[in-house]
């Protein structure tokens, strides 16, 4: 979905890419009901949810927020994002306003500090570290007080976030396909400093492909 290459710094996307996302904003059947957008603030993650969200976004309710913790677990040069300010700066070019459908502005930049491209710390690409910044975003998400928050992130990261790795492809270096959609719930357990979530049914049965 991005362009083909590990040594791409933050990698955006293909034409293809592109496409994808238009096809998943003109199917997607959850538009209203989202209070909230979040996304990783790597570029072609920012490129997904614009294009495919825009009609989300633009509802006046609804904020983007850019969360760190949701970036790609690896620290390869297309996984690793660019300074607060070059970002910022970026973003008219990487995004046309007229074409997503929302003002650019309400793109929110706060939680993107200095030093969440480093791959260091919180945000370091060995195992353990990334399964403790799985937990702190799940504990985050639990605090949250929307009631339907729409997560547009990597599928290697999604299996930290999940804890479940059926399906992952060696490969790939995941299960989900681009653009995939799934439904989540936090366990019934679950608290703020332990929280834990599963995929519903409803998810689950719409997208089993008939034999």
């Amino acid at each position: 979905m991005y362009k083909n290459s590990h040594w791409v710094h933050d990698a955006v996307l293909t034409e293809k890419g592109k496409s994808q996302a238009a096809a998943l904003r003109d199917q997607f059947p959850y538009s209203d009901r989202i209070d909230l957008v979040i996304s990783s603030p790597l570029r072609r993650a920012i490129q997904t949810a614009s294009i495919a969200l825009g009609p989300t976004i633009a509802r006046p309710e609804v904020n983007y927020l850019l969360v760190p913790m949701g970036q790609e677990v690896n620290d390869f040069k297309c996984d690793i994002g660019h300074s607060p300010s070059e970002l910022k700066a970026q973003i008219p070019e990487l995004l046309d306003a007229e074409n997503v459908g929302f003002d650019l502005g309400k793109i929110d930049f706060s939680l993107v500090k200095d030093g969440w491209n480093s791959k260091t710390g919180i945000y370091a690409s060995d195992k353990e570290t990334v399964k403790a910044r799985a937990a702190a975003l799940r504990s985050w998400l639990y605090q949250r007080s929307e009631s339907n928050i729409l997560f547009v992130t990597h599928g290697a990261f999604l299996h930290f976030l999940t804890e479940d790795w059926t399906g992952d492809d060696p490969v790939r270096g995941t299960g989900y396909h681009n653009c995939e959609v799934r439904l989540f719930d936090f366990t019934p357990h679950s608290t703020a400093d332990d929280a834990h979530i599963f995929e519903t049914e409803e998810s689950k049965a719409a997208r089993v492909q008939p034999v």
